[in-house]
């Protein structure tokens, strides 16, 4: 498996994935990413000077990916994690904390203090990870993702060791 950088040849792999995930779990699909217009052009999306979104491939495959984004509104020194979804193909194989972990050091090297997540119930493996990775719950939505249906929203300082 490798992890690289976005290409605009994943695009469309990346949509349909996100969007299959969001059904599988049936997870909330309007006000969400799934809904989003800019799933679908999150190569496009990425080319801001302060962002990283990471792809994991397994034989030409694209199985997953997770990044961070300066998401409008947030406070000084933040940028969200975004977009973190995995085939059921590569759930259970240590990848999820893997990427977790290369987002984190990323976004702290691109000078961010804190990482931002919105999420769901029906997501609460990921949140369970998000946890264990020192992510704390807070009790409001920050920032303006337009994402409005998200019902869990967490913050970690980047300046911690977890």
């Amino acid at each position: 498996m490798t992890i690289r950088n976005i290409q605009q040849s994943d695009n469309d792999a990346l949509a349909k994935l996100i969007r299959s995930v969001f059904e599988e779990y049936h997870a909330p699909l309007l006000n969400t990413v799934y809904d989003d217009p800019r799933t679908q052009t999150m190569f496009e999306n990425f080319q801001h000077p302060r962002c990283e979104y990471f792809v994991v491939e397994y034989e030409g495959e694209v199985l997953g990916g997770c990044g961070y984004y300066p998401t409008e509104g947030l406070p000084e020194g933040y940028a969200e994690l975004v977009k973190f979804y995995f085939s059921p193909k590569l759930r259970g194989k240590g990848m999820g904390k893997k990427l977790m972990q290369q987002v984190i050091e990323a976004a702290r090297t691109a000078g961010y203090s804190n990482l931002y997540i919105e999420s769901f119930t029906e997501f609460s493996h990921a949140v369970s990870m998000y946890e264990k990775l020192g992510f704390k719950h807070i009790p409001n939505r920050l920032g303006n993702s337009g994402h409005t249906a998200t019902t869990i929203y967490m913050q970690k300082n980047l300046s911690s060791t977890r």
